[in-house]
């Protein structure tokens, strides 16, 4: 499973009510999907950089989650349908942010068995004149 974070702009208009089972509804397609939600971060309202739907302010909401691509995929479909929510940004975490590698390190062998060797690097190309001149 992979790290994510889950940046939610809703409508300024809603209640609290409204945008907690939201938040909620989001949460639980991570977890039926095979997911784990994270920790729930509510901004509140906030001032947008610029207009969106006639809205000059928006409640944040962040939400961190651990899950594989299909399931944010599956999450991106629900939050583009939501009517309250204006706009969402789903980010993978790398490696250095989150302090744990992304995927596995080392190379595949031939019979497919994982190596613990590092990739070798490709050799560095060599600079020559086009026409072959030497100089």
């Amino acid at each position: 499973m992979r790290p994510y974070e889950i940046m939610i702009i809703f409508d300024p208009t809603l209640e609290d009510e409204v945008v907690r089972a939201e938040v909620d509804k989001s949460t639980e397609l991570i977890r039926s999907k095979g997911g784990e939600p994270g920790r729930v971060e509510r901004w509140g309202k906030r001032r947008l950089a610029y207009e969106i739907r006639k809205q000059r302010e928006g409640s944040y909401v962040l939400l961190h989650a651990q899950a594989e691509p299909a399931v944010m995929a599956d999450l991106s479909r629900a939050l583009t349908l939501a009517d309250g929510v204006l706009r969402y940004k789903v980010i993978h975490l790398p490696e250095k942010a989150t302090g744990t590698p992304a995927r596995a390190l080392g190379t595949v062998g031939p019979d497919g068995a994982s190596t613990s060797e590092p990739a070798t690097p490709a050799p560095a190309p060599t600079n020559t004149p086009a026409n072959g001149a030497s100089a």
